[in-house]
C-alpha cells in the first residue's frame, strides 16, 4: 500500500487509486501569547473506473490532515454504474444541506463540464462525459457530498429491471 501526495498513486487491495485535494481549511484559535493553528483536508480518491469516495481529515499539520482523509475516504468508498460511452446512465439530483447537484448523461465528447469539488468527485469515478449544474450552496463539503449523495441513486438497466420485475427489453421498449 504506498501513499503519495496530489495527484499521485494509491493502491488498495491491489488496485490502484488516485487522490484529489479538493479544500484546505485553516482554523486559528487564539490563545495567551498567539494563535493555534488547526488543518482540515477534504480529499477525494478514486480509480477512474467506478468506485470513489471522499474523506475529512484534521490535524495541527497539513500533509497529517491530508493522510487522515486520504484514510477516511479509503473507508468511504461507493460505486458508480457507467455506461459504455463513460457517462451516467440518466439524469440524477442529489442534495446535502443546502447543496444541490444536477448531473446529467452527455454525449460522447463532451467531457466533464463540472467546477471544484463536483468536477474531482466525477473525474476520479471514471466519468468521462457529463453536464452538471451547481444548485444552492458552493460551499466545496456540500458540493461533495451532494455529488457523492447522487451518484449513489444511480442504478443500472438490470437493476432497474429486477426491481420492476422486467426484463431489460421489455423496458427499452
Amino acid at each position: 500500500m504506498a501513499i503519495g501526495r496530489g495527484r499521485e498513486r494509491i493502491e488498495i487491495q491491489g488496485v490502484e487509486f488516485k487522490e484529489k485535494v479538493v479544500h484546505i481549511n485553516r482554523v486559528a484559535k487564539v490563545v495567551k501569547g498567539g494563535r493555534r493553528f488547526s488543518f482540515g483536508a477534504l480529499v477525494v480518491v478514486g480509480d477512474f473506473n467506478g468506485r470513489v469516495g471522499y474523506g475529512l481529515g484534521k490535524a495541527k499539520e497539513v500533509p497529517e490532515a491530508i493522510r487522515k482523509a486520504i484514510e477516511a475516504a479509503k473507508k468511504a468508498l461507493v460505486t458508480v454504474p457507467l455506461t459504455e460511452n463513460g457517462t451516467i446512465p440518466f439524469d440524477v439530483h442529489g442534495r446535502y444541506g443546502a447543496g444541490h447537484v444536477l448531473l446529467r448523461p452527455a454525449g460522447e465528447g463532451t467531457g466533464v463540464i463540472a467546477g471544484g469539488g463536483v468536477r474531482a468527485v466525477v473525474e476520479l469515478a471514471g466519468v468521462r462525459n457529463v453536464l452538471t449544474k451547481c444548485l444552492g450552496s458552493h460551499n466545496p463539503h456540500n458540493m461533495v457530498k451532494a455529488t457523492i449523495a447522487a451518484l449513489q441513486e444511480l442504478q443500472t438497466a438490470d437493476q432497474v429491471a429486477l426491481r420492476r420485475g422486467k426484463t431489460v427489453e421489455e423496458l427499452t421498449a
